[in-house]
Protein backbone atom coordinates (compact mmCIF):
# COMPACT_ATOMS: atom_id res chain seq x y z
CA UNK A 1 0.00 0.00 0.00
CA UNK A 2 2.90 2.34 0.77
CA UNK A 3 4.92 1.46 -2.34
CA UNK A 4 4.58 3.52 -5.50
CA UNK A 5 1.98 2.17 -7.92
CA UNK A 6 3.73 3.80 -10.89
CA UNK A 7 6.12 1.98 -13.17
CA UNK A 8 8.65 3.71 -15.44
CA UNK A 9 5.81 4.77 -17.73
CA UNK A 10 2.48 5.67 -16.12
CA UNK A 11 -0.23 3.42 -17.55
CA UNK A 12 -3.90 4.44 -17.83
CA UNK A 13 -4.93 1.99 -15.10
CA UNK A 14 -2.28 3.41 -12.74
CA UNK A 15 -3.34 6.97 -13.51
CA UNK A 16 -7.04 6.31 -12.91
CA UNK A 17 -6.26 4.50 -9.64
CA UNK A 18 -4.28 7.54 -8.53
CA UNK A 19 -7.10 9.86 -9.64
CA UNK A 20 -9.67 7.87 -7.65
CA UNK A 21 -7.58 7.96 -4.48
CA UNK A 22 -6.76 11.67 -4.89
CA UNK A 23 -10.37 12.70 -5.51
CA UNK A 24 -11.85 10.57 -2.74
CA UNK A 25 -9.13 11.57 -0.28
CA UNK A 26 -9.38 15.23 -1.27
CA UNK A 27 -13.17 15.25 -0.88
CA UNK A 28 -13.00 13.64 2.56
CA UNK A 29 -10.22 16.02 3.59
CA UNK A 30 -12.17 19.12 2.50
CA UNK A 31 -15.25 17.87 4.35
CA UNK A 32 -13.28 17.37 7.58
CA UNK A 33 -11.61 20.80 7.31
CA UNK A 34 -14.97 22.49 6.73
CA UNK A 35 -15.80 21.89 10.41
CA UNK A 36 -12.94 24.16 11.54
CA UNK A 37 -12.31 26.68 8.74
CA UNK A 38 -14.81 29.42 8.03
CA UNK A 39 -14.78 29.95 4.30
CA UNK A 40 -16.97 29.71 1.21
CA UNK A 41 -18.19 26.43 -0.24
CA UNK A 42 -16.18 27.18 -3.39
CA UNK A 43 -12.98 27.21 -1.33
CA UNK A 44 -13.67 23.66 -0.11
CA UNK A 45 -14.53 22.51 -3.65
CA UNK A 46 -11.17 23.81 -4.84
CA UNK A 47 -9.39 22.26 -1.83
CA UNK A 48 -10.97 18.89 -2.64
CA UNK A 49 -9.63 19.07 -6.21
CA UNK A 50 -6.11 20.30 -5.39
CA UNK A 51 -4.63 16.85 -4.55
CA UNK A 52 -5.75 15.47 -7.92
CA UNK A 53 -4.59 18.55 -9.84
CA UNK A 54 -1.13 18.52 -8.22
CA UNK A 55 -0.87 14.75 -8.61
CA UNK A 56 -1.71 15.00 -12.30
CA UNK A 57 0.97 17.64 -12.84
CA UNK A 58 3.58 15.57 -11.01
CA UNK A 59 2.71 12.42 -12.95
CA UNK A 60 2.87 14.26 -16.28
CA UNK A 61 6.23 15.88 -15.48
CA UNK A 62 7.60 12.41 -14.65
CA UNK A 63 11.23 13.45 -14.11
CA UNK A 64 11.48 16.06 -16.85
CA UNK A 65 13.43 19.05 -15.46
CA UNK A 66 12.28 21.39 -18.23
CA UNK A 67 8.62 20.52 -17.76
CA UNK A 68 8.99 20.89 -14.00
CA UNK A 69 10.43 24.41 -14.34
CA UNK A 70 7.64 25.39 -16.73
CA UNK A 71 4.98 24.14 -14.31
CA UNK A 72 6.66 25.98 -11.42
CA UNK A 73 6.53 29.22 -13.43
CA UNK A 74 2.84 28.70 -14.17
CA UNK A 75 2.04 28.18 -10.49
CA UNK A 76 3.94 31.35 -9.54
CA UNK A 77 1.81 33.38 -11.97
CA UNK A 78 -1.36 31.97 -10.44
CA UNK A 79 -0.13 32.96 -6.96
CA UNK A 80 0.20 36.63 -7.87
CA UNK A 81 -3.31 36.74 -9.39
CA UNK A 82 -4.99 35.38 -6.26
CA UNK A 83 -6.13 37.16 -3.12
CA UNK A 84 -4.32 36.44 0.10
CA UNK A 85 -6.29 34.09 2.31
CA UNK A 86 -6.28 33.46 6.05
CA UNK A 87 -3.68 31.30 7.76
CA UNK A 88 -6.26 28.50 8.05
CA UNK A 89 -6.95 28.55 4.30
CA UNK A 90 -3.22 28.64 3.54
CA UNK A 91 -2.60 25.63 5.78
CA UNK A 92 -5.44 23.71 4.11
CA UNK A 93 -4.03 24.38 0.65
CA UNK A 94 -0.47 23.43 1.62
CA UNK A 95 -1.63 20.13 3.16
CA UNK A 96 -3.64 19.34 0.02
CA UNK A 97 -0.63 20.13 -2.19
CA UNK A 98 1.67 17.92 -0.08
CA UNK A 99 -0.75 15.03 -0.47
CA UNK A 100 -1.03 15.76 -4.19
CA UNK A 101 2.73 15.40 -4.58
CA UNK A 102 2.58 12.01 -2.83
CA UNK A 103 -0.28 10.89 -5.07
CA UNK A 104 1.54 12.15 -8.15
CA UNK A 105 4.58 10.03 -7.33
CA UNK A 106 2.37 6.98 -6.91
CA UNK A 107 2.47 6.77 -3.11
CA UNK A 108 -1.28 6.50 -2.60
CA UNK A 109 -1.09 5.27 0.98
CA UNK A 110 1.14 8.14 2.04
CA UNK A 111 -1.17 10.62 0.33
CA UNK A 112 -4.20 9.34 2.24
CA UNK A 113 -2.24 9.39 5.52
CA UNK A 114 -1.12 13.00 4.92
CA UNK A 115 -4.67 14.16 4.27
CA UNK A 116 -6.37 12.36 7.13
CA UNK A 117 -3.64 12.64 9.76
CA UNK A 118 -2.95 16.34 9.19
CA UNK A 119 -6.64 17.26 9.00
CA UNK A 120 -7.27 15.54 12.34
CA UNK A 121 -4.13 17.13 13.83
CA UNK A 122 -5.29 20.53 12.57
CA UNK A 123 -8.68 20.07 14.23
CA UNK A 124 -7.06 18.92 17.48
CA UNK A 125 -4.64 21.85 17.70
CA UNK A 126 -7.10 24.52 16.57
CA UNK A 127 -9.79 23.25 18.95
CA UNK A 128 -7.57 23.55 22.02
CA UNK A 129 -6.08 26.53 23.80
CA UNK A 130 -2.46 25.47 23.57
CA UNK A 131 -1.35 28.68 21.84
CA UNK A 132 -3.86 31.08 23.40
CA UNK A 133 -1.86 32.87 26.07
CA UNK A 134 -3.72 35.07 28.51
CA UNK A 135 -1.53 38.13 27.92
CA UNK A 136 -2.04 37.93 24.16
CA UNK A 137 -5.80 37.47 24.42
CA UNK A 138 -6.12 40.92 25.98
CA UNK A 139 -4.69 42.74 22.97
CA UNK A 140 -7.15 44.78 20.91
CA UNK A 141 -7.05 46.80 17.70
CA UNK A 142 -8.03 50.46 18.01
CA UNK A 143 -8.97 52.27 14.79
CA UNK A 144 -9.31 56.00 15.28
CA UNK A 145 -10.42 58.48 12.61
CA UNK A 146 -9.32 62.11 13.07
CA UNK A 147 -9.72 65.30 11.01
CA UNK A 148 -6.86 66.41 8.79
CA UNK A 149 -6.31 69.53 10.91
CA UNK A 150 -5.53 67.57 14.11
CA UNK A 151 -1.84 66.97 14.84
CA UNK A 152 -2.03 63.36 15.98
CA UNK A 153 1.49 62.99 17.37
CA UNK A 154 1.01 63.15 21.14
CA UNK A 155 -2.64 64.25 20.88
CA UNK A 156 -3.96 61.16 22.69
CA UNK A 157 -1.01 60.38 24.97
CA UNK A 158 -2.76 61.54 28.15
CA UNK A 159 -5.87 59.46 27.45
CA UNK A 160 -3.80 56.42 26.49
CA UNK A 161 -1.72 56.68 29.66
CA UNK A 162 -4.85 56.82 31.80
CA UNK A 163 -6.77 53.88 30.29
CA UNK A 164 -4.16 51.66 28.62
CA UNK A 165 -1.44 49.44 30.01
CA UNK A 166 0.07 48.97 26.55
CA UNK A 167 -0.24 50.94 23.31
CA UNK A 168 1.63 50.44 20.04
CA UNK A 169 1.06 52.37 16.83
CA UNK A 170 0.78 50.00 13.86
CA UNK A 171 -0.26 52.29 11.00
CA UNK A 172 -1.53 55.60 9.66
CA UNK A 173 -3.46 56.20 6.44
CA UNK A 174 -5.50 58.95 4.83
CA UNK A 175 -9.21 58.48 4.22
CA UNK A 176 -12.19 60.50 3.04
CA UNK A 177 -10.36 61.81 -0.07
CA UNK A 178 -7.47 62.93 2.13
CA UNK A 179 -9.63 65.01 4.45
CA UNK A 180 -9.11 62.65 7.41
CA UNK A 181 -6.53 60.31 8.91
CA UNK A 182 -7.13 56.81 10.27
CA UNK A 183 -4.78 55.74 13.06
CA UNK A 184 -4.39 52.12 14.12
CA UNK A 185 -3.02 50.97 17.48
CA UNK A 186 -2.52 47.65 19.22
CA UNK A 187 -3.77 48.33 22.73
CA UNK A 188 -4.39 46.63 26.07
CA UNK A 189 -6.92 48.07 28.49
CA UNK A 190 -6.08 48.44 32.19
CA UNK A 191 -9.73 47.78 33.02
CA UNK A 192 -12.16 46.36 30.44
CA UNK A 193 -15.08 47.96 32.27
CA UNK A 194 -13.72 51.41 31.33
CA UNK A 195 -13.93 50.82 27.58
CA UNK A 196 -16.94 53.14 27.09
CA UNK A 197 -15.34 55.92 29.13
CA UNK A 198 -12.18 55.48 27.05
CA UNK A 199 -14.13 55.83 23.79
CA UNK A 200 -16.03 58.86 25.11
CA UNK A 201 -12.80 60.71 25.88
CA UNK A 202 -11.39 59.87 22.46
CA UNK A 203 -14.56 61.28 20.85
CA UNK A 204 -13.93 64.67 22.50
CA UNK A 205 -10.53 64.76 20.80
CA UNK A 206 -11.38 63.44 17.32
CA UNK A 207 -14.53 65.48 16.68
CA UNK A 208 -16.89 62.53 17.21
CA UNK A 209 -15.58 60.72 14.13
CA UNK A 210 -15.51 56.94 13.77
CA UNK A 211 -13.80 54.87 16.49
CA UNK A 212 -13.65 51.08 16.61
CA UNK A 213 -12.09 48.61 19.04
CA UNK A 214 -11.70 45.06 17.72
CA UNK A 215 -9.97 41.87 18.89
CA UNK A 216 -6.33 41.85 17.76
CA UNK A 217 -5.60 38.52 16.09
CA UNK A 218 -2.20 39.33 14.60
CA UNK A 219 -3.59 38.66 11.10
CA UNK A 220 -5.08 42.08 10.43
CA UNK A 221 -3.41 44.43 8.04
CA UNK A 222 -2.08 47.66 9.38
CA UNK A 223 -5.39 49.48 8.90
Amino acid sequence: MFDSVFSTVVTPSQFFLMALCALVGGGLYAWIMSFKIRSTSRFFVVTALIPFVVASVISFVNGSIGAGMAIGGAFSLIRFRSAQGSSDELAAILIAMAAGIAFGMGYLGYGIVILLALSLLFMLLSGGKLFEHKSMAQDQLLKLTIPESLEYNGAFDEIFAHYLSCCESIGVKTTGMGSMFRLSYKIRMKNDAEEKAFIDELRTKNGNLEISILPFTGEQGQL
